[in-house]
């Protein structure tokens, strides 16, 4: 049997490249992973067939050509508009006289492993918003007996142009109290109804084209089928106008700014660890320059932003919403393209683990 022939057979995709990127080769798994024949895929360039990837491809040629492999296990591999988690393996090819050869092997990331990274992530998120809302107790405490003592303290000045300064100290306690107040966020769930989740959404598209005074292309891609189901329609509100308020902040400044609201039904959805029935599905995707991903992971812990006027609390008190509407969040981002997905359970559980 021949070595293409046995490769065919393999299910880790396997795609020959020479230092161009033009493919060579690549085997039936390659054929299935990148929707395309071989025949089409042949004396194309790889990097012409992914709309992203979050690798550096020169630094897979120099590592090759000095005669070394890598190995990258957290690859975002976006193929048609879909992004997937994969592991890409590159080796120099030592039958190639010219060294100009160079194999890729691709295996995309299990949903067992996904829901395993998921889980640890979710366990990572409670002790860091756990050593938050310890800090942020120990910070309110203090401030009411500052707060007070100033406010004796203006009533007994000789000169009542000091006041100023007890109004500083006053303001800056108060302002500090708003912070720690939202860095505790709201502790349970609020009065459920059921209310149909585009109602939300347009109220929210409203609330951010008065505040970009409409300078933000928003795209209304809705599922009318969606049906309403119990959520508590003001948190709602919040957590998405968190993240569309940010999308409107990314792409502000851009000509062709647009943010897309997006609504599926989605089946048979797996979320921590536990298969729903039916769930709607948000997507809220703009065109602004992207997350980088070294924030991508811890995107929504306390404290995490991109902004630099930033407070890193609006995206966690988004997660910590939904979460509370047993839902989760999850971005997939590269340049040019954010998309934030919320997921939500419109029918209850199924009794079966994932």
């Amino acid at each position: 049997m021949m070595p293409g022939q046995l490769f065919d057979h393999l299910l880790t995709a396997i795609v020959v490249v020479d230092t161009q990127w033009r493919i060579l080769y690549a085997n039936a798994a390659a054929e299935q992973l990148m929707h395309q024949s071989v025949r089409r895929l042949v004396n194309q360039p790889l990097t012409e067939q992914l709309q992203h990837a979050s690798v550096d491809w020169s630094h897979i040629v120099s590592t090759t050509q000095a005669g070394q492999s890598l190995t990258d296990s957290d690859v975002t591999w976006v193929v048609d508009g879909q992004p997937q988690k994969v592991q890409l393996s590159a080796s120099p090819l030592f039958d190639d006289p010219n060294g100009g050869k160079i194999l890729l092997e691709v295996n995309v990331v299990s949903q067992q492993q996904r829901i395993s990274k998921e889980l640890a992530q979710k366990a990572q998120q409670q002790a860091a918003k756990e050593l938050v809302r310890g800090l942020a107790h120990e910070i309110k405490n203090p401030l009411g007996g500052l707060r007070g003592a100033a406010q004796l303290l203006e009533k007994m000045l000789p000169d009542a142009s000091l006041a100023e300064y007890t109004q500083i100290i006053i303001e800056q306690a108060d302002r500090l109290r708003n912070l720690v107040d939202r860095l505790l966020g709201p502790q349970r769930p609020g009065l459920r109804q059921k209310q149909n989740i585009h109602v939300v959404l347009e109220k929210v598209r409203q609330l951010v084209n008065l505040d970009t005074q409409g300078a933000v292309n928003i795209i209304r891609d809705y599922d009318p089928s969606l049906p309403d189901f119990d959520m508590d329609p003001e948190q709602l509100e919040q957590a998405i106008l968190n993240v569309v308020a940010n999308a409107a902040d990314a792409v502000r400044e851009q000509a062709d700014g647009q943010i897309t609201l997006r609504t599926r039904t989605g089946f048979q959805t797996v979320i921590h660890g536990m298969r729903h029935r039916v769930v709607a599905q948000i997507e809220i995707i703009d065109n602004g320059p992207g997350i980088s991903p070294e924030l991508q992971d811890t995107l929504f812990y306390p404290m995490v932003t991109s902004k630099v006027n930033g407070n890193g609390l609006g995206l966690a008190i988004t997660h910590h919403l939904i979460d509370q509407h047993k839902g989760k969040i999850e971005v997939n981002s590269w340049p040019g393209h954010t998309c934030f997905i919320i997921q939500l359970p419109i029918i209850e559980k199924d009794t079966t683990h994932e």
